[in-house]
C-alpha cells in the first residue's frame, strides 16, 4: 500500500512550508507499508531552537489554509525535536544536532522517499 494522494498533498505543503522557513534537508518518507497509523513522514532540520519554532508555526499554518489541524503538538517546550501529527501525516521538526544523533532515515530507510523540490529553488540549483 503507498500513501494517498491525500497525505503526498499534505506532505508536500508542510515540506514546502518548512523550506520557506529555510529548514534544511527536508524530506518526505512514504511510511504506509510499515505504519498503520500514517502514511508519510516529513523530516525537516534547523540550526537553533528559535528556527525550529519558527518552522513548526509556518508548517502548521499552511495546513491550517488548507483545512488541516494537527491532532497532536509533542516537544514544543524544548523546541529540538518537535511532532505534528495531522493523521495522514507526521511532520519531524529537529534541530540539527538531535537530527543527526537520532538518524531518522536510516532507521526508515526501507521506506521509498516521496519526491520534493523546493518551490523557492531555481530547477538548474534544485
Amino acid at each position: 500500500m503507498t500513501a494517498t494522494d491525500r497525505a503526498r498533498e499534505l506532505a508536500t505543503a508542510a515540506a514546502q512550508a518548512a523550506a520557506d522557513k529555510l529548514a534544511t534537508d527536508v524530506l518526505i518518507l512514504d511510511v504506509s507499508d510499515r505504519l498503520a497509523l500514517t502514511d508519510c513522514f516529513v523530516l525537516a532540520s534547523a540550526p537553533n531552537e528559535r528556527q525550529v519554532g519558527s518552522v513548526v508555526d509556518e508548517v502548521e499554518r499552511a495546513l491550517r489554509e488548507i483545512g488541516v489541524k494537527p491532532v497532536r503538538r509533542e516537544g514544543e517546550s524544548d523546541r529540538r525535536w518537535v511532532l505534528l501529527d495531522f493523521g495522514d501525516i507526521v511532520v519531524h521538526v529537529l534541530h540539527t544536532e538531535e537530527r543527526e544523533f537520532y538518524a531518522l532515515e536510516r532507521l526508515w530507510k526501507d521506506c521509498p522517499e516521496v519526491p520534493f523540490a523546493d518551490s523557492a529553488v531555481p530547477a538548474a540549483q534544485g
